[in-house]
């Protein structure tokens, strides 16, 4: 039983690890070279499976239900409290409505076209929230069984797209150097947020139990999952065009069009687009499942029916609602989730586990190597990613897509 939820839990990191974001990727490193676009990818890797497995090593020491609220209020008192709820909450809440959003107006056109209706994108935002929230609030092993199952096709749909583009990878193109240095700064922002799943570790822990063997093997080989995806998708990608070529694509669908028409195969892009749905949805499953559980720490809700109902409604109706009537608050509000990203996924991490070490009552147990300084590096990276962030927004390295 164990072993069956510590592969479910795996497939949960890396489902909502991988989602439509990685198209993303290769939009982001476009200019960079494939060397320099692994190198970020790889070192991000590192620092997620690092901060990942610092908040194991809290957990270990906090009850088994316990959530991002629970620890910082034990850690860090009520303003440390304050700061992860408002991280959690924005970051979580702009996931989720731009997946109602998008994931709407996408199950609004597959309806239309298979039934030949004619409902209205609000109708499919609808829709796809009632399923999921559905799922979610079932428990987590109704995700752990529906995302098996998504994420299996996912692999498979990968998998065809990287046999019908790897015969159009030229090794040339690979050995390209960057072509303008503040692209690197510029790329990072979104190769971080490629890497983001720690929202959904602590309804891993309470799912999985507090076995920190068991919980160490999950967070290292659900990161590790996408980052091997990752790796190959930037050899097909960054392979198959010259980096001018790349920054020459318009944003994603520019980009799809390009490795359609170099293939000579409008089956590329169909791929491309079941892949995003998948992605969207096993995304999407993750970041609400964690939502879903923070909500249910924060208001002392039960298990029971009622309870888990009310969490529910918590949970999906507040995005829904801004997926319905202003999307673009959310959508603007994106541009600010490598931010609170940092907080929640290094910052918060990085200073609980020093205080925690540093504590009278500091408890002996599993302890991430590497000291302070290793804390000290980790947070110092989300300096670098917030900068780097701050930096674009102000218009003084390149934008990307």
């Amino acid at each position: 039983m164990l072993k069956n939820k510590t592969i479910g839990s795996m497939l949960i990191v890396a489902g909502t690890t991988i989602g439509a974001g990685m198209l993303a990727l290769p939009i982001a490193s476009a200019g960079l070279g494939f060397t320099t676009a692994l190198s970020l990818i790889i070192a991000t890797w590192v620092l997620m499976t690092y901060t990942a497995l610092l908040m194991l090593e809290l957990h270990q020491h906090a009850d088994r239900d316990a959530t991002l609220n629970t620890l910082a209020k034990s850690w860090l008192g009520k303003r440390g409290q304050y700061v992860a709820n408002f991280s959690v909450m924005f970051l979580f809440y702009a996931l989720c409505a731009a997946y109602i959003a998008g994931g709407g107006a996408q199950l609004q056109e597959k309806i239309n076209n298979a039934f030949n209706f004619d409902i209205a994108p609000q109708i499919g935002s609808i829709i796809l929230a009632i399923v999921i929230g559905t799922v979610v609030t079932m428990g987590t092993s109704k995700v752990d069984k529906l995302n098996r199952v998504l994420f299996s096709i996912k692999i498979v749909v990968l998998a065809s797209l990287f046999y019908m583009l790897t015969p159009y990878v030229h090794g040339q193109h690979l050995l390209e150097m960057p072509i303008e240095q503040g692209l690197i700064l510029s790329a990072i922002p979104v190769i971080f947020t490629s890497f983001g799943f720690h929202g959904s570790i602590p309804s891993i822990v309470k799912y999985v139990g507090l076995d920190i063997k068991t919980l160490r093997r999950v967070m290292i080989t659900g990161a590790a999952l996408p980052l091997v995806i990752y790796i190959f998708w930037q050899l097909i990608s960054q392979g198959m065009m010259s980096q001018a070529e790349l920054l020459k694509s318009t944003g994603l669908p520019g980009f799809v069009a390009s490795m359609a028409n170099i293939a000579n195969n409008s089956a590329v892009a169909t791929a491309v687009n079941l892949f995003a749905d998948l992605a969207l949805a096993t995304s999407f499953l993750g970041v609400s499942l964690g939502l879903f559980d923070f909500f249910a720490d924060a208001f002392k809700k039960g298990d029971g029916s009622r309870d888990r109902i009310k969490t529910a409604l918590i949970t999906f109706i507040p995005p829904l609602g801004f997926a319905l009537f202003y999307p673009q608050g959310f959508i603007m509000a994106l541009g600010y989730a490598a931010i609170a990203l940092v907080v929640l996924a290094v910052f918060l991490p990085v200073t609980m586990v020093y205080k925690q070490r540093n504590s009278n009552n500091n408890r002996k147990g599993y302890t991430v190597r590497g000291g302070n300084i290793g804390l000290m590096v980790a947070g110092l990276c989300g300096v670098l990613i917030i900068s780097a962030q701050g930096l674009q927004m102000a218009g003084l390295i390149p934008a990307i897509g």
